[in-house]
């Protein structure tokens, strides 16, 4: 299903629908314009353009493939960073468990496309969505679908869809452990926990297989914190199994992972005394497929631990310059309708003109973004003309995806080799 479900994109025609690609290719499927393997800077692509580097892409995969290898970790990678299904494929083929996701809509997507495991990391009381997951547990043992639960009501509400719905089988879940007060979603003390957990056990549509938890939310995190609340979330995991809440299953899931502290997720989850039963110990980070140049890259574990690997920026936004009204001011073609800017502002890396090589953008900060425009300010040092393509880096891969629907993915000289296709 999966390779006939991606062919099909591939079979997509291209068209107005996709900013940035060469007009002249209107007409052609994905895949004839892969094959032509145009250049991204001298074969008709249009500013601005957002690429994603091959080389880079590659890169990240495997470096997480292998730290998930190495700490004996599961890897769900959290798909709602890109919401390509290409690349929920590609990582599954780099050895991810499943992929994670936060609503029922990119679960959708995800079914659409052939994915089996499914952890969905949010609350889900919508009976539209659990009619719909019924159904597709009912109709597929294969799909395994495990979702949050972070209270008694959340499991009447679950629990009356189901039933409504006539669920054949129980739907897995986790109990979510906040990350403290203040935090975000999840349970905030052991005791409440404890009647979560009963009040599942207390139901038919709904089976106990797990905790979960996102430390990113930790207010005020750092090392110590997020520490002492993942040894806190396997606690909560060692407690449910005495009490005998994971009877009956084949593993125990205790799941944790943004992209900012999995260095700390691993060491915790290699703490994971022996249970009743085998322990999947999920990890969920996902920014790191693309990775960014701003708010992850300064956030890395692998800053901290840098023996383990590097991961590598793998976007790159080309706009052009299309005025320069004064020395120390210019403007290029790309703005908040195609740059993420909810944590950083662009940051610009390189020039390229006509008929020249590729040069830093020395001289050269983007200061701030226009729906349409970035706002550029120079120095002295900056040669910089209307008409050169500027090559920026960006922060936040979250909301850079879901800018573009279809993204080609270059090689380090220009060579267009694929292209993206993503669904928000």
């Amino acid at each position: 299903m999966s390779n006939e479900a991606l062919a099909r994109l591939a079979e997509e025609r291209v068209d107005h629908r996709f900013k940035g690609l060469p007009p002249d290719a209107d007409g052609l499927t994905v895949a004839e314009l892969a094959a032509q393997r145009r250049n991204l800077f001298t074969d008709g692509f249009a500013t601005p353009v957002l690429a994603l580097s091959a080389e880079r892409l590659e890169h990240n995969l495997d470096l997480m493939e292998a730290y998930a290898v190495r700490h004996g970790l599961a890897f769900a990678p959290h798909g709602k960073t890109s919401m390509a299904p290409q690349l929920f494929w590609r990582q599954i083929e780099h050895g991810a468990w499943g992929i994670t996701l936060a609503v029922p809509h990119q679960v959708r997507v995800a079914r659409a496309y052939g994915i089996q495991r499914v952890f969905l990391a949010n609350e889900l009381v919508d009976p539209a969505a659990l009619r719909w997951i019924a159904g597709e547990l009912a109709a597929d043992p294969a799909f395994r679908l495990l979702c949050y639960v972070d209270s008694v009501r959340g499991v009447e509400l679950m629990d009356a869809a189901l039933r409504s719905a006539g669920a054949v089988r129980p739907l897995d879940v986790v109990i979510e452990l906040a990350a403290g007060e203040g935090a975000r979603t999840g349970v905030r003390t052991e005791a409440e926990c404890a009647a979560v957990a009963d009040a599942v056990a207390a139901v038919p549509t709904l089976r106990l297989v797990g905790v979960a938890g996102y430390e990113g939310e930790v207010p005020q995190a750092d090392s110590e914190r997020v520490h002492a609340w993942l040894r806190r979330l396997v606690s909560l995991a060692v407690d449910l199994d005495k009490a005998g809440r994971f009877a009956g299953l084949e593993e125990i899931v205790v799941s944790a992972g943004g992209s900012a502290w999995f260095d700390a997720v691993a060491d915790v989850f290699a703490e994971i005394p022996e249970l009743s039963l085998p322990v999947l110990k999920l990890l969920r980070s996902g920014a790191y497929v693309s990775h960014d140049d701003g708010h992850y890259r300064k956030l890395t574990p692998f800053n901290r631990v840098p023996q383990e690997g590097a991961l590598e920026p793998a976007f790159r936004l080309w706009a052009q310059v299309v005025s320069r009204p004064c020395p120390d001011q210019a403007f290029v073609n790309a703005g908040k309708r195609d740059a993420a800017y909810d944590l950083d502002l662009p940051f610009a890396q390189v020039v390229r003109r006509e008929g020249g090589a590729e040069r830093p953008a020395t001289g050269i900060s983007v200061t701030a973004l226009s729906d349409q425009h970035a706002w550029l300010r120079t120095t002295e040092e900056a040669d910089l003309e209307v008409g050169d393509w500027l090559g920026m880096g960006l922060s936040h891969p979250c909301t850079s995806f879901d800018k573009w629907q279809l993204i080609p993915v270059a090689e380090a000289d220009g060579t267009v080799v694929d292209y993206i296709r993503t669904f928000f």
